[in-house]
Parts: C-alpha cells; sequence; structure tokens
C-alpha cells in the first residue's frame, strides 16, 4: 500500500486571498476574543489546580481541552509571527501544568481538585481526550518556539498512559471514550521519533470495539463511541460525530504507517458512507441533537439540523488523511466541501461568535412556544458555549491550514484545494518551490508556478463540481486529477474552472429535500436570507432556468447572487388552486458561511422549485 506525504504548514505561506485574510483575522481578533472568555470563565485560572468546593468556576471535565487547543491555535500564529503576549500566557499555562503534575505523570484538572479517587475510572470523563490535546498542544509549541519543557512534560504524561493502558492494563476502561490522544501519539511520535507513541496508538485502534476490552456500557453507548464493533469491520459511520471522524482520522493514520489495507479500506467505506448517505450540502454531519450523532442513510433534516462545527473541522482532518493514503478527488472534494461551508459558517465575519451547531434553515415560527419542545438550533452565533469546544477548534484549523493544500511522492506533487501560496519541499534531494496564485473560491482562474520540477509532475484536482475547465497544457486525467509533466525547472501552469452557479438537488431519498433545490457557485453554497428576501421564505419559487447575477452586499467577502422567483401572495382562504396568487420576486442568496451576520432572521439553504 503506496502513502503520500503532505507539507506541513510551517512549508506554506499564505499569500494575499481569501485565506490569508481569515488567518489575518483569526490573529487579530478570534485566537484574542477566545482567550478573553476562556479566562472570564475560569478555565485558565483552572490550570492552578486550586479550586475548593464552594468555589466559583468548578473545573469541568473538558476544560484541560479547551484550552489546549487555544495553545494549539497560538502556537501555529506564533510560527509565522512571533508573539510575545501569546507566548506569555502560554508560558504561565505550562507552570501550571509543571507545577501540578503528578511524579507518575499524570495531570487533569478536574480529576486532581475534584475526583483525585476516580483517576482513570470513568470511561466517559475526557482523560484520554484531553490528554491529547495537550500533547498537540506541546507538540505545535515546540515546533514554534524550539522550547521543549512542554514537550518533556507531555512525553512524562504520555510514558504514564502507555504504562496504565498497554503495559498494567491497570485502568476500569481500555480505551478512549471520546477519541483523540490516538491522533496526539501519533503526532508525538513524528516529532519525537520515538515508536513506542505510534504503537500505543495503534494498541487504541487494534483493542477498540474487541471482545477482550474492559468496557462496561451498553449497547446505545457502545455505538455512541464507535466501539460497537472492532475498527477494521467498520462500514457505516456511526455513533456521536466527532468523536467518529477523530476515530477515523487516527484509522487513516495508522493504515498509512503501517501499510495497513484492511484498515484503509475501513477507512474508505466509511468515508464513502459519510460522503453518498450522511453528510449535509455544507460538509456538516452529526443530524440529530440527541448525542450529537450521525443517524441513519438520508436522514438529513435541515430545520433540526446540528451539524456542529467541531464535527465538520474533524471531517476536513479525515479526508486529508484519506488524501495521504490513496490518490483520489472525492476526499478533497469531501475536504472542500466541509472547508468553504460548514466549517466556516461556525465563525461569525466579525471573527468573535460562533456557531456550535449550524442549521440549515431557520423557521422563526417553528420556534414559536405552542410549538412543543423540539430542540431548535439558536439563530445567533455567541461569544462563549458552556461546552466550548468549537472556538478553540477554529482558532487551531484557520491558522494551520496551509497543511491541507498539498500532498506528494517521488514523481507528483498533488493540488488538494485551491488557497494561494507559496511553499517549499524537497523531492529527490531536490528543493522544490510551488506557488499558486488565485482569488479561489471568488474566481476559477488559478495560476500555478513550479521551480525545481524537471522530469517531474504536477496533478490538479478537477473538483466534482465543475463541469467545464481548462488546462493549459498537455495533460492526463486519473483518479479526478489532471497530471501534466514538468518540462523544465521553471514550469507555469494555468487551470480555469467554469464557477457559472447552478442549482443543485438531493438524492431522492433524502426525504427532507423532496421538491427542493440548492444553489451553489464553485465549492460555496448559496442561502437565501429573510433580512433580503422578507420573512416567511417558504413562500418563495425559484425557477432553475432563469439566468443568475453577482450582485455586492458590503461587509461579505464573497458575492451574493441574485435570479428572478416567485412569491405565493396572501389570502383569506386556507386552500387555492395551485398556481394562482404569485407574483414575481428578485430573489437574494448569500453564501451559507455568512448567514445570520445582520441580526435574527429566516434562512433557508434549501429552496421550493416552481
Amino acid at each position: 500500500m503506496k502513502s503520500y506525504k503532505g507539507i506541513d504548514y510551517k512549508n506554506v505561506e499564505l499569500l494575499d486571498g481569501f485565506w490569508l485574510q481569515s488567518q489575518k483575522l483569526n490573529r487579530d481578533v478570534t485566537i484574542k476574543s477566545v482567550y478573553e472568555q476562556f479566562n472570564a470563565t475560569g478555565r485558565f485560572d483552572a490550570f492552578r489546580c486550586e479550586w475548593k468546593e464552594g468555589m466559583p468556576n468548578k473545573p469541568h471535565i473538558f476544560w484541560d481541552s479547551d484550552v489546549a487547543k487555544w495553545i494549539e491555535g497560538a502556537a501555529y500564529i506564533i510560527n509565522k509571527q512571533p508573539d510575545r503576549e501569546l507566548e506569555s500566557i502560554i508560558e504561565d499555562v505550562i507552570d501550571c501544568i509543571e507545577r501540578n503534575q503528578g511524579e507518575d505523570g499524570y495531570f487533569n484538572i478536574y480529576f486532581t481538585v475534584c475526583e483525585p479517587e476516580n483517576r482513570f475510572q470513568n470511561r466517559l470523563a475526557h482523560e484520554l481526550y484531553c490528554c491529547g490535546h495537550l500533547i498537540e498542544a506541546a507538540v505545535v509549541y515546540y515546533e514554534a518556539t524550539g522550547r521543549d519543557r512542554f514537550l518533556k512534560l507531555m512525553m512524562k504524561y504520555a510514558d504514564y498512559v502507555e504504562k496504565v493502558f498497554k503495559i498494567e492494563n491497570s485502568a476500569e476502561f481500555s480505551t478512549p471514550g471520546h477519541e483523540e490522544i490516538e491522533l496526539a501519539l501519533i503526532r508525538l511520535y513524528e516529532c519525537t521519533g520515538i515508536k513506542r507513541y505510534l504503537e500505543l496508538a495503534k494498541h487504541f485502534i487494534d483493542t477498540r470495539g474487541q471482545a477482550t476490552s474492559k468496557e462496561v456500557i451498553d449497547e446505545m453507548n457502545s455505538i455512541y463511541s464507535q466501539d460497537h464493533i472492532p475498527c477494521r469491520e467498520q462500514r457505516e459511520a456511526v455513533g456521536h460525530a466527532v468523536r467518529a471522524c477523530y476515530l477515523y482520522c487516527a484509522m487513516a493514520d495508522i493504515a498509512r504507517e503501517y501499510h495497513d489495507r484492511e484498515l484503509f479500506e475501513a477507512c474508505d467505506a466509511l468515508i464513502k458512507n459519510i460522503n453518498y448517505k450522511r453528510m449535509y450540502i455544507t460538509g456538516g454531519i452529526g443530524s440529530t441533537f440527541n448525542n450529537e450523532s450521525f443517524t441513519v442513510d438520508y436522514d438529513l433534516p435541515n430545520s433540526i439540523s446540528y451539524a456542529e462545527t467541531c464535527a465538520a473541522i474533524s471531517l476536513v482532518m479525515f479526508a486529508t488523511r484519506m488524501s495521504q493514503c490513496k490518490v483520489s478527488s472525492l476526499y478533497a472534494d469531501i475536504a472542500e466541501r466541509a472547508l468553504y461551508n460548514g466549517v466556516l459558517s461556525g465563525l461569525s465575519l466579525s471573527g468573535d461568535s460562533f456557531f456550535y451547531e449550524n442549521a440549515l434553515e431557520i423557521n422563526l415560527r417553528d420556534r414559536e412556544p405552542d410549538r412543543g419542545r423540539q430542540h431548535w438550533p439558536i439563530t445567533q452565533r455567541v461569544k462563549v458555549f458552556s461546552c466550548s469546544c468549537c472556538p478553540p477548534n477554529i482558532n487551531r484549523f484557520i491558522a494551520s491550514i496551509g497543511s491541507l493544500i498539498y500532498t506528494y511522492d517521488e514523481e507528483t506533487v498533488y493540488i488538494n484545494q485551491f488557497i494561494a501560496n507559496s511553499a517549499q519541499l524537497e523531492m529527490g534531494g531536490k528543493r522544490v518551490k510551488i506557488k499558486i496564485q488565485t482569488e479561489y473560491p471568488n474566481d476559477g482562474q488559478i495560476r500555478i508556478t513550479a521551480c525545481g520540477m524537471a522530469g517531474k509532475r504536477l496533478a490538479v484536482r478537477i473538483p466534482s463540481w465543475c463541469e467545464k475547465y481548462c488546462v493549459d497544457s498537455q495533460y492526463r486525467i486519473e483518479d479526478g486529477y489532471a497530471y501534466v509533466d514538468c518540462g523544465s525547472d521553471d514550469f507555469e501552469l494555468s487551470l480555469s474552472l467554469d464557477m457559472t452557479p447552478r442549482w443543485v438537488e438531493s438524492n431522492p431519498h433524502v426525504w427532507a429535500n423532496a421538491g427542493l433545490v440548492a444553489l451553489q457557485k464553485g465549492p460555496v453554497v448559496y442561502c437565501a436570507e429573510g433580512v433580503d428576501n422578507g420573512e416567511e421564505l417558504w413562500k418563495i419559487r425559484v425557477d432553475i432556468n432563469e439566468p443568475i447575477s453577482q450582485r455586492v452586499i458590503v461587509g461579505f467577502d464573497a458575492p451574493a447572487l441574485s435570479t428572478k422567483g416567485y412569491c405565493l401572495q396572501d389570502c383569506e382562504d386556507l386552500y387555492i388552486p395551485a398556481g394562482q396568487k404569485t407574483e414575481e420576486k428578485e430573489i437574494t442568496l448569500i453564501p451559507y458561511y455568512a448567514f445570520a451576520n445582520r441580526g435574527v432572521s429566516e434562512m433557508r439553504v434549501w429552496m421550493i422549485k416552481a
């Protein structure tokens, strides 16, 4: 089984464009906003491990991970642009960890100050999850600063986890309830070269779902934690969506590291199950509020969609790892769909407010008190949640987005995402430089310059949404990529993608979308808001044969679209002959990721077809 390398964010510099602006917003606004909220809610002070019963801000079982993800995001920023203020905050946290870490290496805020007698007793209590995020933060901070104090503290913790879970098997459970430490251990191995960490990650993968494991939970919770069957036998995405994709990420990493064909085939089946049967058009996954979980094939309701921001991020992570296992544009297509829609919608345009769940429809009538107890997603982003995993996940994701762009082997560099950047890598002992210039996703013109690749190849993804494209060199299409031979060490290539907006519809098995269509321009999904079109959006009918034009809305970093449609008129009769009482209406649609930035308003992705 062949594998492919990625070009790490450290060797990628974003150029002016859509994602550089997102990174600037993350650096200047979002990272600071999340810190302020975490500081105000006691998450940073909790690392002092001084809390006593009766004091405010009792630590929660996942607070370690909230701060760890923030540290990781800050470290990515520091890697590119040193920031003494961010470093000072991180060093203070490291001081706290160093003072309060056990001699055995154990560190966890909650189980140090609240339930010290219950260490590694409750599988669902996030201990290994928190440990994993601390490990990842330590690795990235070491890469950013060269200082290894935090890294050594977390290596000591990882050694203790190995002792308890693999050597002694003395904990009350065998594998984590919330997957994440598997990814962190693989990353720790890549940083240190110590193979024991890779082997421990594989141990957790191999043990999961086995009859010999010590998980004492019922069948429903077993599915919730992806512990219902061994990893290599899993073929359907089930349970908590974030946990699932973190597990699948680790499975893909282990498959690549060990050339494990059986494990890869499980990953391939799982990502195809998600793509073809369990994913929203926005790349959102996990359709229900109940357990934040996948449900059954084609169950994709819109007004009660859950689609947690972290779940979309985890799907991008999974799909990107699959691109390092096999060449297939499907994986990068999935990553792109989630990237420009389900991930970005989790962050306000101002950079300081967040969605935990991402609805595909907001109908304000649904929320009237007499409608009952149905759970509805919120209509406006907020600055912090009691369970605030998504904001720092956005911090670290956007700051490291350069890692999504490329994969390569000894002969070919694969361009998976169209992000303006310059990158460096080694191929066959030779220094190679690649530059991508583009205004994507607002424009389909992409210019690629490759230096030092004479005799090698570029493989450029042709997105599945693109029906017409032009490559200005001879090429062949294979696995969804246009392969082009580089004839010189100073090689240039232009790719033009037709980004004409188009209406799309669902597989007919998606009953929630029967008779409905959605508008997409390039990778960006669009929606209608009441602020542009008037409330009661269900009265609007769109004519998919009408031309679509662009318009500018101040404050948006992508164009809005307009088309002609129809609106049902109010009348006294409860039922009227079909097709009557309509009038023409101009309909405006905006990028889905930008909804809910202009006050409370109704919203629809899926529109009724005239």
